[in-house]
């Protein structure tokens, strides 16, 4: 027959346990975080590709204008 003493006794020893191995797994759950080689943030998109330049680029470069096909401010005597 256990007491309520050994109850007592037995109930904090296992509040205490639990308390060590969860503080334990927190500890290895951070060090796995340390160390793992997954980096998401390198494998985002980092803007368009190849083939939206060359479809793109195409109709930009319509729209500039040569700097030599423009006219240029020149000083007259009057």
């Amino acid at each position: 027959m256990v007491t309520s003493s050994k109850a007592a006794s037995q109930t904090a020893a296992d509040n205490v346990a639990d308390g060590l191995s969860g503080d334990i797994a927190d500890f290895m759950r951070a060090l796995r975080a340390l160390v793992d080689p997954y980096r998401p943030e390198q494998h985002y998109m980092r803007g368009p590709g190849p083939k939206w330049h060359a479809k793109h680029d195409a109709h930009d470069a319509m729209d500039t204008v040569d700097a030599g096909a423009v006219p240029a401010l020149v000083r007259v005597k009057a």
